[in-house]
């Protein structure tokens, strides 16, 4: 048994990894708040609705570690296929993960229980419908209490959508960043005069921020003014105007999106994406893979190939939010086992957190059973200036088998690439794509898909 490196902060248990097992520890001191969930009949039904992870009590495995072997209770978990970060997450996901939670802490209420609080990472996704995975931040609630967990919710769901409704500032390298989340004082400063005169930016930012900048002010005394009870009603009614006005918002896009651009551009036939799609489809059922990476996935449209195709679970990566909208719909609407995640190739997620390992990077989250790079490496060579050699070294420790494209010079795509800038990438060629590839891996097949002269490489490491 291995403690999950992100699990350290709950005194009332802790999350562990048996080889595909996901073991979570419930201490004695949070045996009592468990209990009185589950007595309460909710987490089964959360369960039932898919709300909150499956889960089960086990018998507690042979170990040494003290914190199982004195465990009340010991939990599995289904496991999910791949753990994703708030900060991988585009706008509709963040959008239906804030209301997932919101959709709890009002149940919760009705059945006389609350959140002890609101981090975002304690919802995960599979395809791209939300589940809450911390069955110990259940707990009973006391008649008067105030909402645990406001100023967290602000924080890690609240205002990082607020920067992208309302100023059209994508949060995900912000929250990349800040693993707390955004400040209300930070989003209070970008938001311009006009939008503060709402009563739902004001009192939840505005408001916010001006308590936290006297509260930064006031000197420490020991005690303080006691809060007032907090009606039930009230607390209700908090809950419910969060998630009326979360329901309606929608992003700005302060930048054109270079998927819709691409879109339009006709970069292939009708015969050449079919050819391309079949091409997909082929490797899949050859290598039948648990877990599939599609770098540059766009609108998802080859993942929701692959899925079809035997590929049990696929991850798309993009760094388009308007791609990924597209892709979360189409993952939403199908009901697939795909999940399109933001991410820039050429700055992937890394190890941050506490020690570095609470939050893992994409690396140690993988190697995939298999990936896709279809029209991604010419953008991350002109675009981005990084060598063949480099970028297939980075591909193939990314998965154990893979389909990569090469767009030649002569493609639309890149002359139109080249127009804005000067051509320096005299090694760019066809020759000089697979004598890289070959060199980090086993080329097994080549087919030419576009008159351009577009190839399609399966390759094994």
């Amino acid at each position: 048994m291995e403690k999950d490196p992100a699990s350290f902060r709950d005194p009332a248990g802790h999350v562990y990894r048996a080889g595909d097992r996901v073991l979570r520890t419930v201490s004695l001191r949070g045996a009592a708040a468990y209990e009185a969930v589950r007595q309460s009949g909710a987490l089964r039904e959360w369960i039932d609705r898919g709300w909150v992870i499956d889960t089960q009590e086990v018998a507690a495995p042979e170990t040494d570690d003290p914190f199982v072997r004195e465990a009340a209770y010991v939990l599995e978990h289904v496991p999910i296929p791949f753990i994703s970060y708030p900060y991988e997450w585009s706008f509709p996901l963040l959008k239906s993960a804030a209301l997932l939670h919101l959709d709890l802490c009002l149940d919760a209420l009705d059945r006389g229980l609350q959140l002890s609080d609101s981090s975002a990472f304690n919802v995960q996704f599979v395809g791209a419908r939300p589940v809450f995975i911390d069955v110990l931040s259940f707990q009973p609630y006391r008649p008067g209490d105030y909402w645990i967990g406001h100023r967290q919710f602000c924080e890690q769901f609240l205002n990082p959508l607020l920067a992208a409704a309302l100023v059209g500032v994508p949060p995900n390298a912000w929250l990349r960043g800040s693993l707390e989340g955004i400040p209300a004082s930070d989003l209070n400063a970008l938001l311009p005069f006009g939008r503060k005169l709402s009563w739902n930016v004001f009192s939840h930012v505005t408001l916010a921020a001006r308590l936290a900048k006297r509260a930064a002010s006031t000197p420490a005394g020991p005690g303080g003014r006691p809060r007032a009870a907090l009606p039930r009603a009230a607390f209700e009614g908090l809950l419910r105007q969060l998630r009326n006005w979360i329901a309606r918002l929608t992003p700005q896009h302060a930048t054109p999106s270079v998927w819709v651009e691409y879109s339009s551009m006709g970069t292939y036939s009708t015969d050449e994406r079919t050819m391309k799609a079949e091409r997909v489809r082929r490797f899949v059922e050859s290598c039948r893979p648990r877990l599939l990476w599609d770098f540059g996935c766009n609108t998802g449209e080859f993942s929701q190939v692959a899925t079809a195709a035997g590929a049990q679970y696929a991850v798309g990566f993009d760094a388009d939010h308007e791609a990924l909208r597209a892709a979360h719909d189409r993952s939403r609407t199908g009901d697939l086992p795909f999940l399109p995640l933001f991410l820039d190739a050429a700055n992937p997620s890394p190890e941050q957190g506490w020690a570095e390992r609470e939050r893992r990077g994409l690396a140690a989250r993988g190697p995939a059973d298999a990936v896709l790079a279809l029209a991604l490496v010419h953008h991350l060579t002109i675009a981005r200036n990084i060598p063949l050699d480099s970028i297939f070294a980075w591909l193939t420790r990314m998965g154990l088998r893979g389909l990569v494209e090469f767009v030649p010079k002569s493609d639309p795509a890149v002359q139109r690439m080249l127009s804005s800038r000067e051509d320096i990438f005299d090694r760019y060629s066809q020759e000089t794509f697979e004598s890289a590839l070959a060199a980090n891996a086993r080329i097994l097949h080549a087919d030419t898909i576009s008159a351009s002269g577009r190839r399609i490489y399966e390759f094994a490491v």
